[in-house]
């Protein structure tokens, strides 16, 4: 359940705190009922022209070759926000462009959904304020770097949000436990697993196959879900 706090960036006058596992829920039920609607089942990993249209559904538009270059070189996606109607999604061009960068654009698609989903209300309630948009330049705009989309610091609270969206939904946690209980299982293996261990390793390559991701993003999805950490040891993650 959502709680909302003061927003110490000055941007709204409270914003909405999401524990993880509330995002993760949400995340799970999205993208599950979406690709049932579309399928009659969910499977992993989710297309990329799936997760194009999961966009296109619930944005006014979205633009897969657009040119951000005037915000920064860094950045690789942006959303509009606009009182009374839905949020515009940008994607730059050189992640559609390029076929080896289908991972980049997979995570962006759903960094980008998860402003769209969890962010954009946020602007209906906020413009009978009447400065929402003055308060500073490009104030409806949300600018994702690409060192921002996987792993934002929690204080940047929007990117943060929406880069645990891209994880959850393009890794689900029920399906990612899952394939690790196995893995733990089969390899008589209980609690965190140490970063530098080789069985981390085998993981992140298990699910990068699984869900058709990066190594960076199955790392940090692992790390969030609390499988993999700095050293090793502890009661088992599912025994609780």
């Amino acid at each position: 359940m959502v709680k909302y706090v003061p927003d110490r960036t000055g941007r709204f006058s409270q914003r909405p705190h999401y524990r993880a596992e509330d995002l993760d829920q949400e995340c799970e039920d999205l993208i599950h009922s979406f690709l049932k609607d579309c399928y009659g089942v969910a499977a992993f990993p989710v297309s990329t022209s799936d997760l194009t249209r999961l966009v296109e559904r619930d944005a006014e538009d979205l633009d897969l070759f657009a040119d951000l270059s005037v915000y920064g070189a860094d950045v690789e996606g942006l959303t509009e926000f606009f009182p009374g109607r839905k949020p515009r999604v940008k994607i730059a061009s050189l992640l559609a462009d390029d076929e080896r960068r289908e991972n980049r654009l997979r995570t962006t698609l759903t960094h980008e959904y998860g402003h769209v989903h969890f962010h954009a209300y946020l602007w209906e309630l906020e413009s009978t304020r009447g400065t929402l948009f003055q308060a500073k330049l490009n104030g409806n705009r949300q600018i994702c770097k690409r060192d921002n989309i996987l792993d934002a610091a929690q204080s940047d609270w929007m990117e943060w949000q929406a880069g645990y969206a891209c994880g959850a939904l393009l890794m689900p946690v029920s399906s990612v436990r899952r394939l690790v209980g196995e893995y733990q299982e089969s390899n008589g293996l209980y609690g965190i697993i140490g970063l530098n261990d080789s069985h981390a390793r085998n993981l992140i390559e298990a699910v990068q196959a699984s869900f058709q991701v990066s190594a960076d993003a199955a790392r940090v999805r692992l790390i969030k879900l609390g499988i993999l950490g700095e050293t090793g040891g502890g009661a088992s993650l599912f025994d609780r």
